[in-house]
């Protein structure tokens, strides 16, 4: 609605009336009507046509709040009169004049050259020529009963972004198409800059954002008089792209990632119907500063930024998934049978591949682990020993199920595919088959193994659904300018998952153990269980010994519905931990929305089921009692001192020439 009324307020203001020739040295020339005629030739008489540019629709969260909108704008113009003859002196000595009325009132305007001014004269003096860039209302109000004569204030279309930075990588923004004509004047010219999307949502949707121009004809007489000023056809707004967004929880998601991260990301997915409800990235960057267009300045700051805020980290950040990967390998385990629930292994403090060791996080040894205990203390000899039992093909063909390795789907511009290494790529870049090292590395989530926090809370999701990898949605809907739904999005299944739900549940029951006494105690929450994985990682050239860490999982863990990932990125130098940086996440986003939550995870009420009352009972004493009868209290959880997360291990991508193949 907001894009119609727009385009209503623009067709009422219509364009500026030009001041009425006044020849020099003379009185102003009689107005004529449209309905004069002559047989005579009318050299400086004009009909020109023009394209009115349509406002672009609207982009919205998933209830309607709007992240993109058009509205009025204004520029400031010049406007000719007639003059009897074209003396460059005097056409420049007039426009210099109104030139200089014009520095005076705006800051930072697009003065012509004379040639320009003279040229335009010559060729376009019915139409203005346009000075300054977009200015709001507040600075029409200040200016319209200052201007001089010759000087208009034009209305113009304009892009507008309320959230300024928020979701800003999965907007985008949008750029002009072209600069106005400057030579002789063609039929059906637009009257202002029309724009076009240049990123996000603005470039995927741009067919749909696009509204169709309307036109407008105008006569002048060879005085210069305008005759007549018609819109022969109204512009129509573009239609509106209905994302899955919830304005709220993307508003949280950057509030929790400007107080616990410097730079990170995190993302929240349905995991029921792939919605992605909140994906945020810092640092992020102001959409409005691309409106009309973005300085050279401010494009060079921006990309100079070691920050790199143009950079979509939850989406195009490619990172070691660290140990947030262990519970695909032992899900992979399990289904294959390799483990079973009950089966352990021994786990030292380290194990040894030629001349590297792999430790365990704590530098101790653990003893014989069950893969419940091995997910809960992130024991990282458990998942080298048993990922080399599975087999790399085995887990990391699981991975590939579970969207690594490739793109989501979404309509996102820049995705990175993420890396899930195989025999051939490994041969191509190394030279070499693959090693147990090699295996031992991937079955923790280092070396080769990149993925994108997208990728991992879909993963989450997939592991939370337990069947199938949902496919994802960023779009709930495409309405045309009427508000009809032209295109609709539905749950649907991306991958089956091939995998037995006993050994989901023994994976689950793992994750929960995390939060619940192990390595990620600090992502509880009080009023639902929550499941995951703590992660801690390598990332980056080792010169800067770059860390990240991981906190990725989903709730409730009965039934779970939301998952999600979040990523902290280290600074380097830094240590960091998934606990300690990534965890504290978790409840500073779900805590402040936890009433919507519960409400969205609340079981559906179960069907009224009306029985025959047997005779001779009384119909009071067989009523159920009264209230509700609740699920028994969980006890709290240990006090304990908080448990640190793994540490970063030792890369182990190229190893001796005497280690055996893994086949």
């Amino acid at each position: 609605m907001l894009a119609v009324a727009g385009c209503l307020s623009l067709a009422a203001l219509g364009a500026q009336e030009l001041a009425s020739a006044v020849p020099a040295g003379g009185q102003p020339a009689p107005l004529r009507g449209a309905e004069d005629a002559s047989i005579f030739t009318r050299r400086n008489a004009r009909t020109i046509a023009q394209e009115i540019p349509a406002p672009r629709g609207q982009i919205t969260d998933r209830e309607g709040e709007p992240l993109a909108q058009s509205r009025i704008a204004y520029q400031l113009a010049l406007q000719f009169e007639q003059f009897e003859r074209e003396d460059r002196d005097l056409i420049l000595a007039w426009a210099k004049k109104r030139l200089e009325a014009a520095e005076a009132l705006v800051e930072g305007l697009h003065l012509p050259t004379d040639d320009e001014v003279f040229s335009h004269y010559r060729h376009r003096r019915w139409l203005p020529l346009y000075l300054s860039s977009h200015l709001d209302e507040e600075e029409h109000g200040r200016l319209v009963t200052q201007l001089p004569r010759g000087l208009i204030l034009q209305p113009v279309y304009e892009r507008y972004y309320p959230e300024k930075t928020l979701a800003a990588h999965i907007i985008g923004y949008t750029g002009s198409v072209g600069p106005l004509e400057t030579g002789p004047i063609n039929q059906n010219e637009p009257m202002f800059e029309e724009i076009e999307g240049r990123s996000g949502f603005e470039k995927f949707y741009d067919n749909e954002l696009t509204g169709r121009p309307g036109t407008k004809r105008l006569i002048f007489d060879e005085n210069g008089n305008k005759l007549l000023e018609e819109q022969t056809r109204r512009p129509r707004p573009g239609g509106t792209v209905v994302s899955t967004l919830n304005l709220r929880w993307q508003k949280q998601a950057e509030k929790v990632l400007e107080q616990k991260a410097r730079r990170g990301a995190m993302v929240v997915i349905d995991a029921v119907t792939g919605e992605v409800l909140a994906m945020a990235s810092k640092p992020s960057f102001d959409l409005n500063d691309w409106i009309p267009g973005i300085s050279q300045e401010a494009l060079d700051e921006l990309q100079e930024d070691d920050g790199r805020p143009l950079f979509a980290r939850a989406f195009q950040g490619a990172y070691p998934p660290a140990s947030s990967f262990k519970p695909i390998v032992a899900l992979a385990a399990l289904n294959d049978d390799t483990i079973t629930r009950n089966s352990t292994v021994y786990c030292p403090a380290f194990i040894q591949y030629g001349n590297h060791k792999l430790w365990n996080w704590s530098r101790s040894e653990y003893g014989d682990l069950s893969v419940v205990s091995a997910i809960k203390w992130s024991n990282n000899p458990w998942f080298a020993q048993v990922g080399n039992r599975v087999g790399s093909g085995t887990f990391l063909g699981l991975a590939r199920r579970l969207g690594f390795g490739s793109t989501s789907g979404l309509p996102l511009i820049g995705e990175e595919d993420g890396l899930v290494p195989s025999r051939d790529w490994v041969l191509k870049n190394y030279k070499r088959p693959i090693t147990e090292g090699d295996a031992a590395n991937w079955s923790i989530g280092q070396g080769a193994v990149l993925a994108t926090p997208l990728q991992v809370a879909q993963a989450m999701a997939g592991i939370a659904n337990g069947g199938a990898l949902p496919k994802l949605h960023l779009v709930m809907q495409v309405q045309d300018p009427y508000g009809r739904v032209i295109r609709t999005a539905q749950p649907e299944r991306r991958h089956w998952l091939g995998v037995d739900p006993e050994a989901v549940d023994i994976v689950r029951e793992g994750m929960h153990e995390v939060v619940s006494g192990g390595t990620g105690r600090s992502a509880g929450l009080g009023w639902t269980e929550v499941c995951g994985k703590t992660g801690t990682g390598q990332w980056g050239p080792p010169s800067k010994e770059q860390g990240v860490a991981w906190f990725a999982g989903f709730l409730p863990y009965d039934q779970p519905r939301l998952a999600f990932a979040c990523l902290y990125e280290g600074r380097p130098h830094q240590k960091v931990s998934g606990s300690r940086n990534a965890c504290p996440m978790v409840p500073a986003f779900f805590n402040p929305l936890r009433e919507e939550i519960e409400e969205m995870i609340a079981p559906a009420p179960k069907a009224l089921v009306i029985e025959e009352i047997e005779e001779g009972v009384d119909p009071e004493e067989a009523a159920e009692p009264e209230g509700v009868l609740r699920a028994i209290p969980v006890d709290p959880l240990d006090p304990a001192a908080e448990i640190e997360d793994e540490e970063i291990p030792r890369a182990l991508e190229v190893l001796p020439e005497d280690i055996n193949p893994n086949p």
